[in-house]
C-alpha cells in the first residue's frame, strides 16, 4: 500500500475527513462569500489553492467556478464585474506565480476604486518559514495595491477573515488580499464557530447638502459667459440631471471617457472627453470658457495638460471629501451625491437665453459629427476602423454592453459608438492595461446572460489575453469579439510619432485571428473590404444569438486618427500650409476651428491653448 502523500504542508489522503458538528473551514469560507452575494469566482487550481477547490466543489450547486487561463485574466474579469455591476468581484491564484499574476488586474480594481477580492494561496503551515517549494513572504507583495491585507493563522480566523476583507472592500471602495495557508482550508471548525456579516451591510447615506455652497455656485453661473459642464464618473445614473441644467444654464456638456455611456451621444451639447481620448470640441472649449461646473470628477490629466489655466471661476461637485479641491482651485465646493446637487442647483439658477457661446458650441459639435458621418460612411477605399464602427452601430442592441480594450480603440469607440446610457461601455481606464477586453466580455456575458456583449480590441491588445477566448467558448458564452487588426501597437506608434527618433516595437507579425477562433471553437471571420462589412456583422449578431462565440477579424488600415489633442486648424497658429497637410492627412477638410463659429457669433476668440500632458 502507497504511503499517504505530503505536498504543501498536509497529508493529501486525510484532508477531507471531518467530525461531527463540524464543517471545513474552507467551506465556511465559500459560504461567507455566498452570503454576501457572489455568483462566480475566477482562477487556476495549484497544490496550494486545493484546499479551496475542494470547498469549491462541495458549494458547487450554489457558486460558478470559472476556470481561465491565466490568473490575469481571472482579476481582470473580477475588476470588470465590478465595473458593471457595482458587486464585489473574487478571483484566486495559488503561491507564487499564480497569485503574483493577479496583480495586474488587481491594479486596475484599485485604480477605479472598485471592490475586488483575491485569495491567494500559501503553503501549508507547516512549511512556513523553511524557503520551501514557492513559499515566499506573500504579504509584502500586495502591501501596495490592498486597502485590508492579511494572511490567515488559524483555521478559524478563515471565514472571519474573509468576512472582514468583503467588508473593507466594499467600504473603502477597494481591493482585499488574503493569503491562506493550504492546510488551513482542510480543518475542522464548529459549525456554529463563524458567521457572515452580509445581512448588516449598509451604504452611507448621500451627505446632506450645504445650502449655502449650492447658493454661491448658482450666483457663479448667473454670472458665467462662458459655462461648461465636466461631468465625470460620479455622475453615471444622473445623465438627465447634467443634460437639464446643462440646457437651462447654456454650458455645453465635456464628459470624461469613463463617463462615456452616461449620455446619448446624439445630445446636440455634448462636447466629448478633452487630452488623449478625445474629441475636437472638448479640446478647443475649454481654453476659451470662464467657468468650469466640474461634477463627479477626477480627471487624471488635469495638472499635467493644464486644461484649466485659463478658466476665471471653478465650481466642484463630490460625494468624496478628499477629492474637494484635488485637481484645480475650487472657488465653490459642494460635498455631495452629484444628482442632489445638479437638482438642487438647477431648481435655483437663472434659464439663460440662447447664447453666441451656446451656439457656438453646438455649431462646432455638429461640425465634428459631420466629419466622424463622413468617415464612418465612406464606401470606397481601403477599409478603416470608421467604417468597422458603423456597422456596429447598425446592429448592436439598443442595451448592448461593450468591453473596451486599451490603445486607440479607446479613443475611437468614445468617437464613433453611438451609444445611448441603456448600454454600456467599460474599459480599463486609470491602470490602461491592454488586454482587458476578453475579460471584460466574459464577465459581462456571466453577469447578463441576456443581453449582447461586445469586445473591442486592438490586435495588440487582443494579442495579450487572446487564449481566454477558449474560456468564453469553454462556458458557452456567445460574445462578439472584434479585432481591428493592423499589425501594430497604434496608440503607441503615435506617441513614438510625437515624441521619439524612430518607431521601435511597434509592429509586429500578421496573425489570421478567424482561423485562431475556429481553432477553439468560436466562428471566425475575416473582413478585408468595406463592401464586406455589413453583412459579415449581421452574420455575426445571429451567430451569437444562436449560442456562438464569434471573432471578427477586421484587417483595417494604419493610419492614424486625428489627434484633436493637437490640432493644427487656426490660422492664428499655424500657417496655410500647415493647416492644408494636416487637413489632408486626416481627410478633414471640413472641419473648422471653434474660433470661427465664435466669431460667427460676434465673440472674441481667444485663441489659447492647453499642452497635450502626459508623457
Amino acid at each position: 500500500m502507497a504511503k499517504n502523500v505530503i505536498q504543501f504542508g498536509f497529508d493529501a489522503k486525510t484532508a477531507n475527513q471531518h467530525k461531527e458538528g463540524t464543517i471545513k473551514a474552507g467551506v465556511a469560507t465559500v459560504k461567507v462569500l455566498e452570503s454576501w452575494g457572489v455568483k462566480h469566482i475566477f482562477g487556476i487550481p495549484g497544490g496550494s489553492i486545493n484546499s479551496l477547490m475542494d470547498a469549491l466543489y462541495v458549494e458547487r450547486d450554489n457558486i460558478d467556478y470559472i476556470q481561465v487561463r491565466h490568473e490575469e485574466v481571472g482579476a481582470l474579469a473580477a475588476s470588470m464585474h465590478a465595473k458593471y455591476t457595482g458587486h464585489i468581484g473574487v478571483c484566486f491564484g495559488s503561491a507564487g506565480p499564480g497569485g503574483t499574476h493577479t496583480l495586474q488586474g488587481l491594479y486596475d480594481a484599485r485604480e477605479e476604486h472598485v471592490p475586488v477580492l483575491a485569495l491567494i494561496g500559501q503553503f501549508g503551515t507547516a512549511g512556513l518559514n523553511w524557503d520551501t517549494f514557492q513559499e515566499m513572504n506573500e504579504n509584502p507583495i500586495y502591501a501596495d495595491v490592498a486597502i485590508y491585507n492579511r494572511q490567515v493563522s488559524t483555521a478559524d480566523q478563515m471565514p472571519h477573515v474573509i468576512d472582514e476583507a468583503i467588508r473593507q472592500a466594499y467600504a473603502k471602495n477597494g481591493v482585499a488580499v488574503v493569503q491562506i495557508p493550504v492546510d488551513l482550508g482542510w480543518v475542522d471548525i464548529p459549525q456554529g464557530g463563524w458567521y457572515s456579516a452580509a445581512h448588516a451591510h449598509r451604504r452611507y447615506p448621500n451627505p446632506v447638502l450645504n445650502t449655502e455652497d449650492i447658493d454661491a455656485a448658482v450666483e457663479l453661473l448667473n454670472q458665467a459667459e462662458r459655462p461648461v459642464i465636466f461631468a465625470g464618473i460620479g455622475t453615471r445614473g444622473n445623465g438627465q440631471a447634467v443634460i437639464d441644467l446643462s440646457r437651462k444654464i447654456k454650458a455645453p456638456l465635456a464628459n470624461t471617457g469613463i463617463s462615456f455611456d452616461n449620455f446619448p451621444s446624439d445630445y446636440e451639447a455634448l462636447l466629448g472627453s478633452p487630452n488623449r481620448v478625445s474629441t475636437k470640441p472638448s479640446v478647443e472649449c475649454f481654453p476659451e470658457a470662464d467657468t468650469v461646473l466640474f461634477v463627479g470628477n477626477n480627471y487624471p490629466f488635469a495638472e499635467v495638460s493644464k486644461v484649466f489655466k485659463n478658466v476665471k471661476k471653478f465650481i466642484q461637485i463630490d460625494i468624496d471629501p478628499s477629492k474637494l479641491g484635488k485637481r484645480h482651485n475650487a472657488d465653490v465646493a459642494i460635498l455631495g451625491d452629484a444628482g442632489d446637487a445638479l437638482r438642487a442647483i438647477c431648481v435655483k439658477v437663472d434659464e439663460k437665453e440662447s447664447t453666441g457661446w451656446w451656439r457656438a458650441n453646438l455649431a462646432n459639435v455638429a461640425n465634428w459629427r459631420e466629419y466622424v458621418t463622413m468617415l464612418e460612411k465612406k464606401t470606397k477605399g481601403d477599409l478603416q476602423l470608421y467604417q468597422v464602427y458603423d456597422a456596429i452601430n447598425q446592429v448592436a442592441d439598443e442595451d448592448a454592453i461593450f468591453s473596451i480594450d486599451v490603445g486607440d480603440v479607446t479613443q475611437t469607440s468614445i468617437r464613433h459608438l453611438h451609444m445611448n446610457p441603456k448600454q454600456m461601455w467599460r474599459t480599463s481606464s486609470l491602470f490602461a492595461t491592454m488586454g482587458v477586453g476578453i475579460p471584460g466580455a466574459i464577465s459581462a456575458k456571466l453577469d447578463f446572460p441576456d443581453r449582447q456583449v461586445w469586445n473591442l480590441a486592438g490586435d495588440g491588445g487582443f494579442n495579450m489575453t487572446m487564449q481566454d477566448l477558449a474560456t468564453a467558448v469553454q462556458y458557452e458564452l456567445p460574445t462578439i469579439h472584434v479585432v481591428f487588426s493592423n499589425q501594430q501597437f497604434g496608440f503607441i506608434k503615435d506617441e513614438q510619432e510625437d515624441t521619439n527618433l524612430g518607431y521601435l516595437g511597434v509592429h509586429f507579425m500578421d496573425i489570421d485571428y478567424a482561423k485562431l477562433a475556429e481553432a477553439m471553437g468560436a466562428v471566425g471571420h475575416t473582413v478585408t473590404e468595406i463592401s464586406q462589412v455589413h453583412g459579415v456583422f449581421a452574420q455575426a449578431v445571429q451567430e451569437a444569438r444562436d449560442g456562438k462565440v464569434v471573432v471578427i477579424d477586421a484587417k483595417i488600415s494604419n493610419e492614424r486618427p486625428l489627434p484633436a489633442e493637437m490640432l493644427e486648424l487656426e490660422p492664428r497658429l499655424y500657417s496655410a500650409e500647415q493647416i492644408d497637410a494636416f487637413k489632408k492627412r486626416y481627410e478633414a477638410f471640413g472641419l473648422k476651428p471653434l474660433s470661427y463659429f465664435l466669431e460667427q457669433e460676434g465673440l472674441e476668440a481667444r485663441i489659447k491653448t492647453v499642452e497635450q500632458g502626459g508623457f
